[in-house]
């Protein structure tokens, strides 16, 4: 009953705010075009399609919004106008009771709040649809005392995410089943992608490893700071990390009053983003404003601050090849290497001619030559590469979705930042030296030094496993064996001939000179 209450619910959103239109124009049955038409009639639907879209999704909840963030990521899926839209989507969720938060602690660390925190903030710093966030105060296990965040999950909040997908997973298979763009938009599987995602940051021990990751990867960079994470605080509802004080990045008169360096943040920004993506392949990929801070400490005056590590990319090292010679290739105009690229990935089926796609991208990509070099969006160049992509049956990989997205967000914090930064300057050398390290004679010694243990074992091995492989040859390759071992052998003793004739013939000289001195003497 409850699961027929809320798709009623679902479907009477859907139609206040004009969504069968969106949804029944793109069907394949002409009835279906029909009855959108006829249930348009009466209502004021003069919004743009993406800002109805987006106030439909903040009506129908906090997962509901939280799907439309994650599907505003699948820039090659949507159109560019609905994806914008939904990228504005935030989390404005109320908190929960600080009782509640209190009893979840207690649960999960097994006694009283007031033995696990000397002192505990009842009211939340920060709430948003899958937990809340208090400031307390622990006593470490050296006795000291530390000012903590401890980020709790929201209650409840499993069964009501499972009812909401699997609704989803039904209005999916509808839209692919019964939709002319059901195949291309893939609603199942954006639905399991988003269920992924979802049921990650549920597990508030996997974003503590998150953060743990991240605050290792960035310690030598001293651009960025990651809070601590108190691993004996920590459970999959619980989650205590060192309180971190800064004044968020979208305040930014206050951080010019307070003498920040604008621009060099702006390339700070720029340098952790290639740093964490192709030095390390684990990149924070939810980089909104929302979650970054400026440090004004003395100590660390002007290095970022990263909060909420729940949602991270990861990049192997062939993604990561990929991606670098793909930038690089593109602003030299190198359409056909592009478009090998493309094929080399395994991404586009190997028999697409590689003309028809160079001629594709060529078409999509010279018109960002017309402008200033600063004015290229890296994020967009990334996008339409996709959008080109998908004409020749291409499959996106999710990992590099994710990448775009938080590309599209360091582009766009960096350019209100600073207008004038050119993020191509900013990252070529950065890329350029990666591409060095990656085929130069750095990376063929670093592989070298990374197998030695491999062949120092390996090489003793060899006669034994030569000789095995030699005597598991067919029978008819035997008599050719051992006339090459016969004949191997003939120059065994020829060799050892001269080599004993030799020496025979050194000692007798040596044995000459010595007779004839002693006789002088």
């Amino acid at each position: 009953m409850k699961r027929f209450l809320r798709g009623a619910s679902i479907l009477w959103v859907v139609f206040r705010y004009g969504l069968d239109g969106m949804v029944l124009d793109s069907f394949q049955k002409p009835w279906l075009r029909l009855l959108s038409r006829v249930l348009s009639i009466g209502r004021n639907l003069d919004a743009p399609r993406g800002q109805r879209l987006r106030e439909a999704l903040e009506r129908l909840g906090p997962i509901f919004v939280k799907f439309g963030q994650v599907l505003s990521t699948r820039r090659d899926l949507l159109p560019a106008d609905v994806a914008d839209e939904l990228a504005r989507l935030q989390d404005r969720v109320p908190p929960f009771h600080h009782d509640i938060a209190i009893a979840t602690i207690e649960r999960a660390f097994r006694r009283p709040v007031d033995e696990v925190f000397t002192s505990f903030d009842r009211t939340p710093v920060a709430s948003a649809s899958i937990a809340q966030v208090h400031f307390a105060t622990l006593r470490d296990r050296h006795g000291i005392a530390r000012e903590v965040a401890v980020k709790v999950l929201r209650p409840g909040m499993l069964p009501v995410i499972e009812k909401d997908l699997s609704l989803m997973r039904m209005m999916a298979g509808w839209v692919e089943g019964l939709s002319a763009d059901g195949k291309r938009l893939k609603p199942r599987e954006v639905v399991a992608e988003f269920d992924n995602y979802l049921h990650d940051e549920l597990d508030l021990v996997r974003e503590a490893a998150n953060a743990a990751q991240l605050r290792r990867n960035m310690q030598g960079l001293d651009l960025v700071l990651i809070p601590e994470i108190f691993w004996d605080f920590c459970h999959p509802e619980v989650m205590v990390m060192q309180r971190m004080k800064g004044v968020p990045i979208s305040q930014m008169e206050r951080l010019r009053d307070a003498g920040v360096d604008i621009p060099k943040l702006a390339r700070d920004g720029v340098t952790i983003f290639f740093t964490q993506v192709f030095r390390d392949g684990f990149f924070h990929a939810d980089m909104h404003p929302g979650n970054i801070q400026v440090s004004l400490d003395p100590a660390t005056f002007g290095r970022y601050i990263s909060l909420d590590f729940g949602i991270v990319g990861t990049l192997t090292e062939s993604d990561k090849e990929y991606l670098a010679q793909n930038f690089v290739a593109f602003f030299r105009r190198d359409y056909k290497r592009v478009a090998e690229l493309h094929i080399e990935s395994g991404w586009v089926p190997p028999e697409t001619r590689v003309n028809d796609l160079e001629s594709a991208i060529r078409a999509v990509c010279e018109p960002y030559f017309d402008r200033p070099l600063k004015e290229i969006s890296l994020g967009m160049v990334l996008m339409r590469l996709f959008q080109t992509s998908r004409r020749f049956h291409v499959e996106i990989q999710p990992q590099l979705v994710l990448l775009q997205k938080t590309l599209l967000n360091i582009e766009g914090l960096g350019r209100e930042l600073d207008p004038e930064l050119d993020l191509w300057s900013t990252a070529k050398p950065f890329l350029e030296k990666w591409m060095l390290d990656q085929m130069g004679p750095q990376r063929l010694w670093r592989e070298l030094r990374a197998e030695a243990p491999h062949y120092a074992k390996l090489i003793p091995e060899l006669p034994r496993l030569l000789y095995d492989a030699l005597r598991q040859r067919p029978a008819d390759q035997q008599h050719a064996l051992r006339d090459l071992l016969e004949a191997q052998s003939r120059t065994n003793r020829l060799l050892q001939s001269i080599i004993y004739g030799g020496l025979g013939f050194v000692l007798g000289l040596l044995a000459m000179q010595l007779f004839v001195r002693l006789r002088i003497f």
